[in-house]
């Protein structure tokens, strides 16, 4: 078997894998929200479940940012390695509240607004909004733009914003890992805000 076969049988699996995955999610909901277990309504259920996740298939593909050739489904993911980064953030989410805590109630308010840009090569594009979300959500920093696997976040202070990118925090590296991107060499540039 030759890479390019090896290549379509994991895609085709990993289809299969999500259409049935959302089948079941959307026969899980409709039990719930229906409330009736007749066989009558029950055979209805799983139909315009079926129905649904074939009609949303192509909506859940996403082309790669890389290689327009290169398609990633929107739930292939390791879900348990997603609810362990969601449980890191979550910390990270409470220790950045506490240093802005602090940062504002100082009389001398050291607030030093600086956006700091760096680039993250990821192919996948949930790869990409994970982190910027995660950015985003991490109070004090709030990213502004994503051109070309160039972030620019908007930091609260420059020792926010270092802690965030590549090299100074491990953020980025982590999202990298939880879809399965390589490590790579990151830049890091920093330009003070007025």
């Amino acid at each position: 078997m030759n890479k390019k076969e090896d290549k379509e049988t994991k895609t085709n699996g990993s289809e299969l894998k999500q259409f049935v995955f959302l089948t079941i999610v959307l026969y899980g909901f409709w039990l719930i929200l229906s409330g009736v277990f007749d066989i009558k309504f029950l055979i209805i259920g799983l139909v315009s479940s079926i129905i649904i996740a074939w009609l949303t298939r192509s909506l859940l593909r996403m082309n790669s940012v890389s290689d327009q050739k290169e398609t990633f489904l929107a739930y292939d993911f390791p879900y348990f390695k997603f609810l362990v980064y969601c449980i890191w953030l979550f910390g990270e989410i409470i220790k950045s509240n506490i240093y802005v805590v602090k940062l504002v109630l100082n009389p001398k308010m050291p607030i030093e607004p600086t956006v700091i840009s760096f680039k993250r090569q990821m192919s996948n594009p949930a790869a990409h909004a994970t982190l910027a979300n995660s950015i985003t959500l991490t109070p004090g920093t709030v990213t502004i733009d994503i051109v070309d696997d160039v972030y620019y976040v908007h930091a609260i202070t420059n020792e926010i914003g270092l802690d965030l990118v590549p090299h100074g925090g491990d953020m980025a590296n982590r999202v990298a890992k939880l879809f399965g991107e390589q490590d790579i060499d990151n830049t890091r540039e920093t330009e003070e805000g007025k």
